[in-house]
C-alpha cells in the first residue's frame, strides 16, 4: 500500500498521504473484483474507485457552492475519481477551489492529483489560475480529465465523462 501511495504522490508532486484514501479505495475494489463482482464502487470521502461495465452517475459535492449536488458525471468505464477543495473539506488544502475533480486511471492517482491541482487554485486572476491548474493536472501521468469550480467559474480540460444535471 505504501508503495502505491508513494508512486501516485511522486507522479503528482505531493506527499504520499495525499493518496491514502484513493489507494485504499483501489485496493478494496480489486478485492471485490477478485471475489467475482461485476460492478465495484468504493467511495472514501471524495475519492472513488470504480470498476463498471454499465453507466454510473456520480454527483459533485462542493459544500454550499451553487453547483454542488446540482451537477454530476455519468461514468461509463472503470476509473478513479477524486475531488479536493480548499473551502469545503476536513482535509488541509493550500488552495481556494470550491472543487478540483480529477478523472484518472485509478483512485490513488486521482487523489494525489486532486490535491496537487486544488493546492494550485488560488489568487485573483481566476481564468489564468484555472487554466494553469488544468494544465498541471493533465501533465500528471494517468490523469485524463480535470474539472474545477473556482470563484464562480468552471474550468474543464482533457477527457471528461458526460456532465449531467442532478436533482438534489
Amino acid at each position: 500500500m505504501v508503495r502505491l501511495m508513494s508512486e501516485a504522490a511522486r507522479l503528482a508532486g505531493v506527499g504520499p498521504m495525499a493518496a491514502v484514501a484513493g489507494v485504499l479505495a483501489d485496493l478494496a475494489v480489486e478485492e471485490m473484483l477478485r471475489a467475482g463482482a461485476k460492478v465495484a464502487i468504493v467511495e472514501d470521502g471524495g475519492e472513488a474507485s470504480i470498476a463498471t461495465d454499465r453507466p454510473i452517475d456520480m454527483a459533485l459535492k462542493a459544500g454550499d457552492a451553487p453547483l454542488s449536488e446540482r451537477v454530476g458525471f455519468r461514468l461509463d468505464s472503470s476509473m478513479g475519481v477524486a475531488t479536493s477543495s480548499g473551502l469545503f473539506s476536513h482535509a488541509l488544502s493550500l488552495g481556494e477551489a470550491e472543487a478540483a475533480t480529477i478523472f484518472a486511471d485509478n483512485a490513488g492517482i486521482a487523489d494525489a492529483a486532486a490535491t496537487a491541482v486544488a493546492n494550485a487554485v488560488k489568487g485573483e486572476a481566476r481564468q489564468e489560475v484555472i487554466e494553469e491548474a488544468i494544465d498541471l493536472g493533465l501533465s500528471i501521468r494517468g490523469v485524463h480529465g480535470v474539472f474545477i469550480l473556482f470563484k464562480g467559474l468552471v474550468g474543464m480540460g482533457g477527457e471528461l465523462p458526460a456532465i449531467i444535471g442532478v436533482d438534489p
